[in-house]
């Protein structure tokens, strides 16, 4: 029975989860491609504004982040992404409607807002349906949305600029996320009691085994005393650093590689997918080994660390060797993403239900911090300079303290919660 329930949660929810947060992040990376293309000569956009216009999506991400979790965690995350495909998709697709710079700002900030409480809800979501033993796991598969949509992305939207201009791209790209808002609406539930595919026992056996988890946590009362967490802070703080490697390389791989002689659009479409290769490559393995050992920490620091020598080695190569640098560069793209799964899996372990959700809001709205940051310096660190090794040394920096800081605030124990029902993923 236990491999019968695992079976049906891993088909029935993954691929939805992992489309939805494609979706979302198809939305936000593919301005990337626009800002490369002749989106700035159409309107008018400065380097200066190109790099704000980049950033402007993670200020709205910043604000909403915790409310949203709150509300997913006591009223509905269901609810909450449903409302938020909509509100994302149509932003999307008005980007390449408009004419105006201005509009353009607003709809960039009112982008980031619209898709600040997903990963939060998801994370949420996904810890009512899976159990320790298996949430690396289940989070890695969320979060292979996003290195396996900028994968395809990045091929498309070459493709599209190409040949139909950057206002199809947007358009096109942007569409998608309304129509699938009513298959996620009908096709999932917030919690398993409330699935018809599952029988009464199969339900049971899934609730004793999380409520058995909750009992061996320290009680925490409110959001306050969990915030006030040291391992909350640290992670926090790493979080910010570690995005701004991983937004920095993102927003701005595209106008990176464009940059090399004879570069075309669809050229640069297939050497920014490359990295993301690696990184699915890299999420699957790290959070497989991860639950088998349920040690978060030792799969996490590692790989930052290579990213940040990755990205430091690009910038002593120079552009005396571009192929070489363009590996260093995926090398350290891949490494970036690895980690992800066991990153997520750590605060459900270490807080109660009561308060995880908004711990996981708190660190993710750290993380939209670094994002802006990332984001909008890298690109003005490319214009004041006039090349990219400044923007190289500050991500390979910033990747730097994040392992540090995450050496700092997980402690590496043995697990001190076995399973009672072996629930074993398919």
């Amino acid at each position: 029975m236990e491999k019968l329930i695992a079976k049906a949660r891993w088909y029935r929810l993954i691929p939805l989860a992992f489309i939805t947060y494609s979706l979302a992040y198809l939305a936000r990376a593919n301005f990337g491609f626009g800002a490369a293309s002749g989106m700035a000569a159409d309107l008018g956009i400065t380097p200066a504004m190109s790099s704000l216009l980049g950033s402007l999506f993670f200020l709205g991400y910043f604000f909403f982040q915790i409310p949203g979790a709150h509300y997913a965690a006591h009223n509905s995350a269901k609810r909450l992404i449903f409302w938020s495909l909509i509100m994302w998709g149509g932003l999307a697709t008005a980007t390449g409607l408009i004419s105006n710079v201005n509009l353009l700002i607003i709809i960039r900030f009112m982008l980031g807002v619209a898709e600040s409480a997903v990963m939060p809800a998801m994370l949420i979501l996904l810890s009512n349906w899976f159990t320790k033993a298996e949430r690396s796991r289940a989070n890695t598969f969320l979060i292979l949305g996003n290195p396996a949509t900028v994968l395809w992305m990045s091929i498309l939207s070459g493709y599209l600029v190409e040949t139909m201009g950057w206002r199809w791209m947007f358009i096109l790209e942007g569409l998608p996320a309304i129509i699938w808002a009513f298959f996620w609406w009908r096709l999932v539930e917030d919690k398993p009691a409330a699935a018809t595919w599952l029988t009464e026992p199969e339900k049971q056996a899934l609730a004793d085994q999380l409520h058995a988890e909750q009992q061996s946590l320290k009680p925490v009362k409110n959001y306050t005393e969990a915030f006030r967490s040291r391992t909350v802070i640290l992670l926090s703080l790493q979080y910010a650093f570690w995005s701004i490697g991983v937004y920095g390389f993102v927003m701005w791989l595209p106008s990176i590689i464009k940059a090399a002689p004879n570069m075309s659009m669809i050229e640069t479409g297939w050497l920014s997918s490359v990295p993301y290769l690696l990184a699915i490559v890299g999420m699957l393995g790290a959070s497989y080994f991860s639950d088998k050992t349920l040690n978060r920490k030792v799969f996490v620091w590692p790989f930052l660390l290579i990213g940040s020598l990755a990205f430091y080695g690009s910038y002593v190569l120079g552009t005396s060797n571009f192929w070489l640098s363009f590996g260093l560069l995926t090398l350290a793209g891949g490494a970036m993403y690895a980690p992800y799964g066991p990153f997520f899996a750590i605060i459900p372990e270490i807080l109660p239900r009561n308060v995880a959700g908004g711990a996981m809001a708190l660190i993710n709205s750290m993380g939209a911090l670094g994002s802006f940051a990332g984001s909008y310096l890298v690109g003005y660190l490319n214009g004041y300079t006039g090349g990219f090794g400044a923007s190289y040394i500050f991500m390979a920096g910033s990747l730097l303290l994040a392992a540090v800081f995450t050496l700092l605030a997980v402690k590496t124990k043995p697990a001190t919660y076995q399973s009672k029902l072996a629930v074993n993923p398919a």
